[in-house]
């Protein structure tokens, strides 16, 4: 299935610096945790963004490591050659479209992540099986995504604003159906964490921008709540009117980001 969305930049990074300043947990300590990688492993990262996830893993292991980045976002990824040229690191950043055939040789990685991208492969069960087959035999492949209780205050505050059913989500809606059936079919052995993270805003204003990032104009997800700027931002006057009132009624907006972690190993 073709998910006919990529999200900007901008409107990515937003939300990661809202997740950042009002998220109570730390997603990459929580990763870091569970992963457990090694100094000397060679790693690879699809759908790898800006990098954030490479960076971390260098940091992680003091540089003694191979990794590698893989995105199809030309801005995303020259982003992270920038940072990286900057930092010195010696990682390398490469075009990877995962819906097309990995160009990597077969059996060569210690370790892969996918972090929040795997759901908008167009064939899932390819897209796992090019992963499956990149590693080497033992090798884990990390990914991690939302699942169908994630952030459900948000969802609830634009239901009750806008009188509409909302839409699937590529993430919630397959991540741990489609996604962790396909590993599981594909894998040797699937292990399943869940992270909660409480985003708690003490005023409207952050949730208002959270809220924007994720109903950005060009937003096709969302289409059939606005066609127009303007329709744009009638709904996005109803959802803050509605969430003034959750926030004077409660004291504190809080919205739970709920996301599982799938461990597979060749």
């Amino acid at each position: 299935m073709k998910i006919d969305y990529r999200e900007t930049t901008n409107d990515l990074l937003k939300r990661i610096d809202i997740h950042s300043q009002y998220g109570a947990k730390n997603i990459d300590s929580w990763m870091l945790d569970i992963i457990q990688l090694q100094k000397g492993m060679n790693i690879l990262d699809v759908g790898c963004g800006a990098g954030k996830q490479c960076f971390s893993y260098h940091q992680q292991l003091n540089g003694a490591a191979t990794i590698t980045g893989g995105d199809v976002n030309e801005e995303l990824l020259g982003q992270a050659k920038k940072e990286n040229e900057k930092r010195s690191t010696g990682m390398k950043f490469i075009d990877l479209d995962f819906n097309k055939t990995f160009p990597l040789e077969s059996d060569q990685y210690d370790f892969e992540s996918c972090c929040f991208a795997i759901y908008y492969a167009e064939d899932i069960p390819f897209t796992i099986q090019e992963m499956h087959r990149v590693l080497k035999p033992g090798g884990r492949l990390f990914s991690s995504g939302p699942m169908p209780t994630n952030k459900q205050l948000f969802y609830d505050i634009i239901r009750e604003a806008t009188g509409k059913t909302i839409p699937p989500m590529p993430g919630s809606s397959r991540y741990s159906t489609h996604i962790l059936d396909a590993m599981k079919a594909t894998f040797s052995k699937v292990d399943v964490h869940i992270f909660e993270n409480p985003l708690i805003f003490p005023e409207v204003e952050p949730f208002i921008a959270y809220t924007r990032a994720s109903l950005a104009e060009d937003r096709k997800l969302w289409s059939s709540f606005f066609q127009t700027k303007d329709d744009f931002e009638k709904i996005m006057t109803a959802i803050t009117t509605v969430a003034e009132k959750r926030l004077e009624s409660d004291g504190q907006l809080v919205m739970t980001k709920v996301v599982g972690g799938f461990i597979a190993t060749k």
